[in-house]
């Protein structure tokens, strides 16, 4: 449940209502929007009397949150929330392209995609230097050595850097070189992993799993946000169906959806959603027109050479023309491309 306080609650009546709730044995979250604060409460609600809470000085009201997320709800937390990294935000006005090949291949591959698509107009550049495959025997990264190619990456254009994490026992190495952590749909529900990139610091990407709801999909965010990370950011990348056409089907609806909700920054992947490169413009362009906070693209410099992913990649040249048919949607929609400060 969240308690409401009045619009001219002092900091002191926040804090003994905070006390009181912590005596009790609850969580406490706090959010201060620009005329009230909300303080979310989480544990058992049977021994958490209403009447009480309201009889205590500066309570407005006390209010039963139904749906099964708590901290990802919207009414906990009634402003959207704008995940900030380095000199990025992603939410509120601005909007983030997030561009680059699916996986590090080799530094001459990822230096020259990440020279392109800056060049283009990303905000961001994505890279997998562990890769999560279906097949045993597909390319499976770089690894360590391709988190170092990353960060030579970033140091040399100033984008700031996405890329997943697998497993828990790899959280602290790359977030020692990520900006952003991204959970891959197929980890969307390991929740040791949900819990371990909780703890960090870091902004985390979590994309929808490959058939989740999107209850599901904010249960898992709600994992991360119990940990005490609040930098969450939603990315929808297409779910398994009985069409076969598409590698995925995109859920634009969800991007709405996630919005009337939930107060977190959601992407769109229109790259896995369609897994057909003629495709990933329209549903780019789509997606924006539907409000998301940004997308995330594949680029590599030659897709048809591509170890992974290269049927749905762009070539820098189509990923510019992305660029330049969006523009005017993100301008319509009274948003702006957030570019790299130089």
């Amino acid at each position: 449940m969240i308690i409401v306080m009045q619009p001219g609650a002092t900091r002191e009546e926040e804090q003994r209502v905070i006390s009181h709730l912590e005596r009790e044995g609850f969580k406490v979250h706090l959010s201060r929007g620009i005329e009230r604060t909300i303080i979310g409460v989480i544990g058992d609600k049977t021994r958490l009397k209403a009447e009480t809470v309201t009889a205590l000085a500066g309570v407005e009201k006390v209010v039963p949150i139904l749906q099964p997320y708590k901290l990802a709800s919207r009414d906990f937390h009634p402003e959207d929330t704008v995940v900030e990294t380095g000199n990025r935000t992603i939410g509120g006005a601005a909007v983030q392209i997030i561009a680059g090949p699916c996986a590090v291949e080799s530094r001459d591959q990822l230096l020259e995609a990440a020279d392109a698509v800056r060049e283009a107009g990303a905000t961001m550049l994505r890279g997998g230097a562990y890769k999560p495959r279906s097949s045993p025997y597909s390319f499976q990264g770089l690894a360590a050595k391709g988190l170092e190619i990353l960060a030579e990456a970033r140091e040399r254009t100033g984008l700031p850097v996405v890329t997943e994490v697998m497993d828990q026992n790899l959280v602290e190495d790359v977030a020692a070189v990520a900006d952003v952590l991204q959970i891959g749909s197929r980890n969307m529900q390991n929740f040791a992993l949900l819990q371990a990139v909780g703890q960090t610091n870091k902004p985390v990407l979590l994309k929808r799993g490959l058939a989740a709801t999107i209850e599901e999909w904010l249960l898992a965010a709600e994992y991360i946000l119990n940990a005490g990370n609040s930098r969450v950011i939603l990315c929808e990348r297409g779910i398994r169906t009985f069409e076969t056409y598409t590698r995925n089907t995109l859920d634009l609806s969800a991007v709405p959806a996630v919005k009337h909700l939930s107060h977190l920054p959601v992407i769109v992947d229109p790259s896995h959603g369609t897994g057909r490169r003629f495709m990933v413009a329209p549903m780019a362009r789509a997606a924006l027109a539907a409000g998301a906070d940004g997308i995330m693209v594949e680029v590599h410099p030659r897709p048809q050479e591509a170890l992974s992913d290269g049927s749905q990649s762009l070539d820098p040249e189509q990923f510019a023309a992305l660029v330049r048919e969006i523009r005017p949607i993100i301008t319509a929609s009274g948003r702006e491309l957030e570019r790299q400060a130089v």
